[in-house]
């Protein structure tokens, strides 16, 4: 071998050695932004499937797509602690730096709270847990959402008459809140709150739950679903038994059914959160505090530390144009 020949195949072998070296380390890197720098993994975990999220989905998907420093991790609960125990103990151990969620029973999942919040940026969002570490909680005054659901019951029932409430899990913040708003609402008028039926998010239990309450109580005068899903599956039940004249009902959030239904006089109407906003803003929240270090007092968090939302009111006409707003969310994200 001669001495050139010597020299070029040492300079090929030392390239091909930096390129494997350089490989590796990227690969090890894991994702990256323009600039060669590593993105930072955050994380949304909601507590059940439902349209709702996927409007926060939307929202979550323009923060991404803002910030090129961060990619987001999208998990959908089941209705269950242990289900988000599981979702989230995995995004921890792939690195994930800060994670919103909407805990399915706060009081009960304070311990694991608290271990993810020493781990992780940890806020809460549609659903509080004040006793835990979470830095804040971004959503709904769920206590005032609740009263305007009670408006709405009053405008629908100005005589009076007997109401059940319903909603997927009954100790759940938002839960509790928006029926505390509701009762506070209706006090003083001739409106009876029967009780509040809860179906642990079991659909198939909602819709028993309206058909029971139909037949044990066939002077019913009104159905308050305090959950998204609860308002169309008390229509399906109030359509079967053919009293749609006689019992009035009240929604919550903007399922597509429960907004076509407003329209056609099917629902009084409905009060609708913000979820593309819950979703936005808790990615740009996160950032803030992982990547440029900022506290909640930075990001104008009331002292509290609850950031509130404010909800609408859709009634008669304003249905399918909140469902067209809806619609563009969800095409978003496919």
């Amino acid at each position: 071998m001669t001495l050139m020949t010597s020299l070029i195949s040492r300079s090929a072998f030392c390239f091909l050695a930096l390129t494997c070296v350089t490989s590796i380390l990227t690969s090890c890197g894991g994702s990256k932004k323009s600039g060669g720098k590593k993105k930072v993994r955050l994380a949304f975990v909601t507590n059940a499937s439902a349209d709702f999220w996927a409007y926060a989905q939307a929202g979550i998907r323009q923060a991404e797509a803002e910030f090129d420093d961060i990619e987001v991790e999208f998990k959908v609960g089941d209705g269950s602690a242990a289900k988000q125990r599981e979702l989230c103990e995995a995004l921890l151990v792939r690195g994930v730096k800060g994670i919103a969620i909407s805990p399915t029973n706060p009081s009960g999942q304070k311990e694991m709270l608290n271990e993810w919040a020493e781990k992780a940026a940890l806020i809460t969002v549609d659903s509080d847990a004040v006793d835990s570490n979470r830095k804040f909680y971004l959503g709904t005054d769920n206590v005032a959402a609740g009263r305007q659901a009670g408006e709405l019951l009053k405008e629908a029932l100005p005589n009076g008459g007997k109401v059940m409430a319903f909603v997927g899990l009954g100790d759940q913040a938002n839960a509790v809140e928006r029926y505390r708003g509701l009762k506070e609402a209706v006090e003083g008028t001739k409106i009876e709150i029967i009780d509040l039926r809860t179906d642990e998010v079991d659909f198939g239990k909602a819709r028993r739950n309206a058909e029971d309450t139909l037949t044990n109580y066939p002077d019913i005068a009104g159905m308050v679903g305090l959950w998204s899903y609860n308002a169309p599956l008390i229509l399906e039940a109030v359509r079967d038994k053919g009293v749609l004249d006689q019992v009035k009902i009240i929604g919550f959030d903007e399922d597509p059914r429960t907004l076509k239904a407003i329209d056609k006089g099917e629902i009084h109407g409905t009060v609708v959160q913000k979820p593309y906003e819950f979703g936005y803003q808790a990615i740009v929240a996160l950032r803030a505090m992982v990547i440029e270090g900022k506290t909640p007092k930075d990001l104008e968090i009331p002292a509290t530390n609850q950031k509130f939302i404010e909800t609408l009111v859709i009634r008669k006409g304003e249905g399918l144009n909140y469902l067209k707003k809806c619609e563009a969310w969800k095409a978003s994200i496919k």
